[in-house]
This record gives C-alpha cells, structure tokens and sequence, in this order.
C-alpha cells in the first residue's frame, strides 16, 4: 500500500474522531441547557405560587394571554409559552413576569410589566 493511501486513511480516522466527539459535546451540552431550563421554569412556577397567595393579580391564564397578545402585535405567533421568571415586589408598579415563547422560527423572550389589575409587554 503506498504512502499517501495510509496518510489518507489516518487523516481521515482522524476526522472521524473529531467529528464523533463534536457530536458528543454537543448533546452533552444541550442536556446541561435543558436541565437549567427546566430549573428556571420550576423556581418561576414555584415564585409564580408564592406571589399568587400574597395578591390576586397572577392569574397565570391572565399572564399568558397578555404575553400571546403582546407577541401577535409584534406579529409573533407562539406554539407554547414558559413562564421563565416572576419578580413580585412590594405593591404592583414593578411586578415582572418573563416568558418564553416557542415559535416555528425557535424562541423568543418577552417581559410582561404590570398595569394595575392588568399586564403589558414591558420596556
């Protein structure tokens, strides 16, 4: 066999490794990304719970229709919505609650900011 053919052969083996670890490294990645995502939905339901009990404004149906409404203005139409983050402070003026919104496109973020008794897409 010559030369160049086992050079070829080496490099391409090579190649091969690289390739099989890159895949590897990826799906460990995004199994890292999925648990932090479904760790940050979990605080968000559980301070979304807390923040009910201390007042009636976090209606979670009210939340996500706001979050579809403000999304179709913006001419985006959501396949799912994840409650992500819930900042419940003193009073309603700096109520926040964060969404992600799953499209056809991938993701998007949206914060919806409270108005009284009712929620807005926020600054």
């Amino acid at each position: 066999m010559d030369v160049w053919v086992i050079a070829l052969l080496v490099i391409a083996g090579v190649l091969a490794l690289l390739f099989v670890g890159g895949v590897v490294a990826n799906a460990r990645l995004h199994a890292r990304e999925d648990e932090r995502h479904a760790r940050r939905i979990a605080d968000a339901d559980r301070a979304l719970a807390a923040a009910r009990a201390e007042d009636r404004g976090w209606n979670r149906s009210a939340l996500e229709a706001a979050a579809r409404s403000a999304l179709e203005a913006r001419g985006v139409q959501p396949t799912a919505l994840e409650l992500i983050r819930v900042v419940d402070r003193p009073g309603t003026d700096e109520d926040r609650a964060l969404f992600r919104a799953r499209t056809a496109e991938g993701s998007v973020e949206i914060e919806l900011a409270r108005m009284g008794d009712s929620w807005e897409a926020g600054p």
